[in-house]
């Protein structure tokens, strides 16, 4: 499809305008999670600023995406997809400003620097609690805290603002407990307690907003200083929050918080995943008009030029588990809300058509995982872009096999790996054409199956890697497959779907990449460029890639390929959400591998 196709049928989708916006031309990007970046002025962790020296990197390799993980402020596991506010940002970004403030707090902000280096394989967030100490002594000197802007700020972001510092302020008087805890008078918003407490607390309240403004101007710097290199900020809106929030706190009826949220099992999360966020009450945030919604995209509309709308499937129908099930169940209990899939179209429709209407953002959408075709088929006539996982972009049910470039949706941002996935490296070494094992065990003690027996038979244990096994060359049918399952085809076609998915998956996209010689097991550069060229060559308009997996290309990383993940799904550990590339952003931009990613970038036509 050429341009001007593709220009005649966005004209036709609710989000023509924003195309018509950003421009309907192919691009490249990169996805670079703030706490994974750093630059010499970093304090412990990447700072909004440090995104200008990453505008310029984009503008040296040809990219014109910068695609961000939400930061919005979180508690204590700095989980970007479990935040306290839709709105508020996380203060563990800010640039510390000692100008602002008496000479010793430059000596602070050195010895801060050099407690919490930025550059450490994980980030420590412990700097969270240090900044905020100096951000107390700097906020006694500003005399900005009194000035028009902070007040024009202050009005214009009435709906969240006083309702956020507040609940900051409680949750600290209460000593960090969750709102939900805390005494009926607090916790109920009994409103001459609160007017009480505000009174009492004016200064805590008032530093909560200074903060928040602070931040909001360093994030609309980083956008006006892209815009002049005609780079776009693509941020992140999740889609749900945690329960211990202040918009759950502040709007307790536009949530089902007998509910948690998460995902139902699949190949690769064998019980389903267990969020934990209250579900929405859409009916509610309906009768108000969806005003808490629009809110959310007029703050973020100051920040970003495209956002991506977390887990959209969600807007159709969500996965909803009950509170009381136990934990260690994760997803594998839970259902549908709406229950009736014939609901799900007019729902997710509906909502995605409120987003639309309410900002001037592009809106892409992460539709990955089990998708009914009724999001899809809604995606694709508003205009708005899907996510193209290479290792998922497949004919599923027939060939067996990967698509081809040209056969990627037209509407979508194609990449090799996302957030929560191994990087390409890692997935190509311990996961292509492998099950998981966990899954695949508890499929068979279902059926009644000896998995102690099936194992050795049907894997090459020897090439067992991270709870991954993988197929033996012989078992190269599904008769043979069945045989030693000792069933019925009819009794075990998830066996089945699973093994014709996976077995020998390298050798097809070996072939699908038209790399020459023989398979090689282990990942290298050269495999990583080829499925890179693959990936922008693809008939996606976007293409937007980790960092991690284009410096693959380089000789940066040390470590074994499984070391570089920014999240494990579904367990918690001080390695989720704390991952730094092992190169400062100065550095970076001398890097002889950007000339080879800006070549790979024109030669794909989606030089920025």
């Amino acid at each position: 499809m050429t341009q001007s196709i593709l220009s005649e049928y966005l004209l036709n989708t609710d989000s023509y305008d924003k195309w018509k916006i950003i421009g309907i031309k192919k691009r490249a990007g990169v996805l670079a999670p703030l706490f994974s970046i750093y630059s010499k002025e970093s304090v412990g962790v990447g700072e909004f600023l440090d995104l200008k020296l990453l505008v310029d990197w984009c503008v040296q390799t040809g990219n014109s995406i910068i695609q961000l993980l939400p930061i919005n402020e979180v508690d204590w596991l700095f989980c970007p997809y479990d935040s306290m506010s839709s709105f508020a940002l996380e203060p563990v970004y800010i640039r510390l400003w000692p100008q602002k403030a008496k000479e010793s707090i430059g000596a602070d902000i050195k010895k801060l620097k050099s407690g919490f280096p930025a550059g450490r394989p994980y980030v420590k967030y412990g700097i969270k609690k240090e900044k905020l100490r100096l951000l107390w002594e700097i906020y006694f000197y500003d005399s900005d805290k009194e000035s028009a802007e902070f007040k024009k700020f202050k009005e214009e972001n009435v709906y969240w603002l006083p309702d956020f510092v507040l609940f900051k302020a409680l949750k600290n008087y209460c000593k960090g407990s969750p709102w939900y805890e805390w005494e009926p008078r607090y916790k109920n918003r009994d409103k001459q307690a609160l007017e009480n407490f505000q009174k009492e607390h004016v200064k805590e309240i008032n530093f909560e907003m200074w903060i928040q403004w602070l931040l909001y101007e360093q994030l609309k710097e980083v956008k006006a200083y892209a815009a002049t290199k005609n780079v776009l900020i693509k941020g992140d809106l999740p889609i749900l929050v945690s329960h211990d929030s202040a918009d759950v706190w502040q709007h307790p009826y536009f949530f089902k918080l007998e509910f948690a949220s998460g995902a139902p099992p699949d190949m690769y999360c064998a019980k389903g995943q267990r969020w934990g966020m209250p579900t929405y009450n859409w009916k509610n945030i309906a009768f108000d008009g969806y005003r808490y919604v629009k809110e959310k995209l007029k703050y973020a509309q100051n920040f970003y030029d495209i956002l991506r709308v977390d887990h959209v499937v969600g807007l159709f129908r969500i996965w909803s588990i009950p509170r009381e099930e136990p934990l260690e169940n994760k997803g594998l209990n839970g259902f549908f809300d709406p229950g009736d899939g014939n609901l799900w179209l007019e729902q997710g429709r509906n909502l995605l058509r409120v987003m639309l209407n309410s900002t001037d953002m592009l809106l892409c959408a992460e539709d990955l995982g089990v998708i009914p075709k009724v999001c899809t088929d809604t995606l694709k006539e508003l205009g708005i872009a899907g996510n193209d996982v290479q290792r998922w972009v497949k004919d599923w049910s027939v060939r067996h096999d990967f698509l081809a470039v040209d056969e990627y949706r037209l509407i979508s941002v194609a990449m090799l790996s996302t957030h929560d996935t191994t990087n390409w490296a890692s997935w190509w070494e311990n996961e292509a054409g492998t099950v998981d094992e966990v899954l695949f065990a508890r499929k068979c003690v279902e059926r009644g199956i000896d998995y102690n027996r099936v194992r050795y038979e049907l894997f090459d244990l020897s090439r067992y890697r991270h709870g991954r096994l993988r197929w033996k060359d012989d078992i190269d049918s599904v008769d043979k497959l069945l045989w030693q399952l000792g069933k019925m085809r009819t009794d075990v076609g998830d066996f089945i779907e699973m093994y014709e998915n996976t077995y020998r998956e390298k050798e097809k996209l070996w072939k699908c990449l038209k790399i020459s010689g023989p398979m090689r097991e282990e990942s290298d550069a050269e495999i990583v460029r080829t499925a890179l060229k693959a990936n922008l060559s693809s008939s996606a308009i976007f293409c937007i890639n980790t960092i991690i997996d284009l410096l693959y290309l380089s000789d940066i990383f040390k470590e074994p390929s499984f070391a570089y993940r920014f999240n494990m799904p579904g367990i918690v550990s001080d390695k989720n959400w704390s991952l730094t590339i092992p190169i400062l952003l100065e550095d970076l931009l001398r890097h002889r591998i950007n000339k080879e990613i800006r070549k790979l970038n024109i030669e794909s036509g989606r030089k920025g």
